[in-house]
């Protein structure tokens, strides 16, 4: 009798602990389907590393039905002890952008070929490394101080200069998963922090960071802790990453085919469905090639001012598509999207 209670146990434990990881499994690669691309990633710089054990997560533009797309500050959190960050990415594919939300893992899997800058320049990170139980900075494209952290080393890093959001169609980045990206995603999957949850809701709800009313230069880009939005920790982006077009729909006409989850409501702080009416995202072939994933970076200088060896100052051929002006974003009845000027001269600043 007691054998078979054991068995029974251990069985009940066994379907919780599978069901437990095919959610968490299944919450990877799925996203938000949006008819509109995201706006340039804008430029800004990295606040100083609070101390050892923490992680750099960097901003991405975050969708709301109400608002539409909205910057969510790059920022510096506690990192799970031997895991990386693997950011989020938009991808377009079968008329739509979709999300692909971000997670931890033991190595840093595919986000789209997305220059995110500091460490994150499309492929893998070169920020840092763990060591054991300790986390090592490469100082020459992350700000940390040697004050407040010892584990530091510096690897040159060629940085070079692209601000384009999404993966895939026209004007976005073609890259598709290198062997050592499909391996990676094969790994356990930790989601999202709570403390990274509530980043992402706290930056919902103030309208400074809509693209609506910053125009892609967000007032706060950046943040020294996960949730602090105040003035001693945000720092303001320098310039948008490319010119700014308003969407020609409204951010519920822009949003993607309604399913149940869709209809169920949202979990975010203001209200709107920003997490919900996930779709699978299709890759975009082959033929799809706008820019290439490593060729250039936004990454900007930290204040140390360690990275002269590789500094340089580019412009870009031409800015990228974003804001929903792309006409594979645009459903057929929708008006053609305006012609777009000439690519504005950008102004040079430090890449690391």
């Amino acid at each position: 009798m007691n054998w078979n209670r054991s068995v029974a146990r251990w069985l009940v434990l066994a379907v919780v602990t599978m069901s437990l990881s095919v959610a968490s499994s299944g919450q990877i690669g799925i996203g938000i389907s949006v008819r509109i691309g995201p706006p340039a990633l804008p430029v800004y710089a990295q606040p100083i590393c609070p101390g050892p054990g923490y992680m750099w997560t960097p901003g991405y533009w975050g969708w709301n039905d109400d608002g539409g797309y909205y910057w969510v500050p790059g920022t510096w959190l506690i990192a799970p002890v031997g895991m990386l960050w693997t950011p989020g990415y938009w991808g377009w594919g079968g008329g739509f952008y979709a999300w692909h939300a971000g997670y931890w893992g033991p190595h840093i899997g595919f986000y789209g070929g997305i220059n995110y800058g500091f460490g994150y320049g499309g492929v893998g990170f070169v920020g840092g490394e763990w060591r054991g139980g300790a986390f090592f900075y490469n100082r020459s494209v992350t700000n940390v101080s040697v004050t407040n952290v010892t584990h530091v080393y510096n690897k040159t890093v060629v940085v070079n200069e692209n601000h384009t959001a999404f993966n895939g169609g026209e004007g976005g980045v073609a890259a598709r998963p290198t062997a050592a990206e499909e391996a990676a995603a094969h790994e356990q999957h930790t989601p999202a922090l709570a403390a990274q949850t509530q980043h992402e809701q706290m930056a919902s709800q103030n309208r400074q960071n809509f693209a609506s009313e910053n125009h892609g230069r967000p007032a706060i880009a950046a943040t020294s802790k996960a949730g602090d939005f105040s003035s001693r920790s945000a720092v303001p982006a320098r310039a948008a990453g490319g010119e700014y077009h308003a969407p020609a729909m409204s951010p519920k006409e822009a949003r993607g085919p309604s399913t149940p989850a869709n209809r169920a409501g949202g979990n975010s702080a203001s209200g709107a469905k920003s997490n919900d009416g996930f779709r699978p995202f299709t890759p975009p072939s082959s033929s799809n090639k706008s820019s290439g994933a490593n060729t250039t970076s936004h990454e900007n200088t930290p204040s140390h001012g360690n990275t002269a060896s590789h500094e340089n100052s580019t412009r870009e051929s031409s800015p990228p598509k974003s804001s929903g002006n792309s006409s594979k974003a645009q459903p057929r009845k929708s008006s053609p999207p305006p012609k777009k000027p000439s690519a504005p001269k950008e102004n040079n600043h430090r890449g690391r």
